[in-house]
């Protein structure tokens, strides 16, 4: 008791005084004298106990805490759109942690509905995806332009032309990807200013897959330049030409982790 009242900065009755009180709480003495000490009883050794697991709990969040707001240690929950996936966003991390090491990243690959719904709730901390958000609680900064090209099976009646215009392509069926991705609303919304609604005959969630159905001969489709095309497949520009604007974006307030302001603040200076 002594040296619990001098370890606190308390007087020694002040102790006994709370031991008490928390006897009183729990309906069962938790200490009991044991010679010139005392000792604790069964309902005091629980109580220790779960007091004990609380404090580890408590201190191993408070080292979490620490680490997530060190810019050099901290984490970033990332959102982006699946075909960002497959050079774009690994080349950004490998650059940032270049200079960062120690900073985790959690990545969630999502249509870009569903990315701004998790930017609004907070599960997301920054986000990748075209064309950028209109929603008042967002702000973005672009980032990079992708030209759009009409694919096509390399067998199709246009695959030798140089250029497509959209109308051209009222009569065929279309192979896309889901309501609620960016690159969906874009290819409705050309398609509307050409005069005709597209024939969706397939509809998925990863660019790749809508590649691999217009080879089979599915449909066509209106999708992100790639460096290199893929086997059976014509891409053809559009004429006019088209593009999409591909945004880093993150919340209003901007009450960010220094990790995650400092990925914010390297990825909107890098040109893609």
């Amino acid at each position: 008791m002594t040296r619990v009242a001098a370890a606190l900065g308390v007087p020694q009755p002040t102790v006994s005084r709370w031991l008490a009180a928390l006897s009183a709480e729990v309906g069962a003495p938790v200490v009991v004298k044991d010679g010139r000490g005392v000792r604790l009883t069964r309902a005091g050794q629980l109580l220790a106990d779960a007091a004990s697991s609380a404090m580890g709990a408590f201190e191993a969040g408070t080292r979490q805490v620490i680490e997530e707001v060190d810019p050099d240690s901290g984490r970033v929950v990332l959102g982006f759109l699946h075909m960002l996936g497959r050079s774009m966003i690994p080349e950004l991390l490998r650059a940032f942690r270049f200079r960062h090491p120690r900073v985790r990243f959690g990545l969630i690959q999502a249509s870009r509905a569903d990315i701004i719904a998790r930017l609004q709730s907070g599960e997301v901390d920054l986000a990748f995806f075209g064309p950028p958000p209109d929603e008042p609680e967002l702000v973005w900064t672009p980032v990079q332009r992708q030209e759009l090209r009409v694919v096509l099976p390399d067998t199709h009646r246009l695959a030798g032309r140089a250029k497509v215009r959209i109308a051209e392509l009222a009569n065929e069926e279309f192979v896309g990807l889901e309501h609620g991705f960016g690159l969906r609303q874009i290819t409705d919304d050309m398609c509307a200013e050409a005069g005709f609604t597209p024939r969706m005959a397939f509809e998925g969630q990863e660019s790749d897959t809508v590649r691999g159905l217009v080879a089979a001969g599915l449909g066509v489709a209106i999708l992100p330049e790639v460096e290199v095309p893929s086997p059976g497949l014509a891409e053809i520009s559009l004429s006019p030409q088209a593009s999409r604007l591909v945004a880093l974006v993150w919340p209003a307030h901007d009450q960010l982790t220094p990790a995650v302001r400092a990925f914010r603040d390297f990825a909107s200076t890098q040109e893609a």
